[in-house]
């Protein structure tokens, strides 16, 4: 019998500096830094959490020993959509005031249950983020 999948838990971002990655998160889009404890002889790591989601940052330098991972890791390859209640102008003035450029907004995009409402940013890496806002259905 085939599975079903019902939400994302967590995406691992290969990262340059997870804690220059954390601060940005934190700063740019208000997620919460977390350490946790992936278990016996292994460093702690840097999660963001937001909802009931999070990002794990997985710096490129650590060891594949010490952390199970993808087979081409490269820092700033992500794209990544995260969903906001704030208008396209409110998240293009929060990221003026974070002194992060647009790199492309606020267009039209289609999402996984309807048209979003997307402004386009990068993060220190240069993973293009999309901050987005589900359009009214009709």
């Amino acid at each position: 019998m085939p599975i079903s999948i019902d939400a994302l838990d967590h995406l691992v971002v290969n990262v340059t500096d997870a804690e220059a990655s954390a601060a940005w998160y934190q700063r740019v889009l208000g997620m919460t830094p977390k350490v946790f404890d992936p278990g016996p002889g292994k460093p702690p790591r840097i999660s963001m959490q937001f909802g009931r989601q999070k990002l794990n940052l997985r710096p490129i330098a650590t060891l594949k020993s010490e952390w199970f991972t993808a087979d081409h890791e490269t820092a700033g390859s992500d794209d990544l959509c995260f969903l906001t209640t704030a208008s396209p102008q409110q998240v293009i003035d929060h990221l003026a005031a974070c002194g992060v450029p647009v790199e492309e907004g606020p267009v039209k995009k289609q999402g996984a249950v309807g048209t979003l409402m997307s402004v386009y940013c990068r993060d220190p890496d240069g993973s293009l983020i999309e901050i987005a806002s589900y359009l009214p259905q009709t």
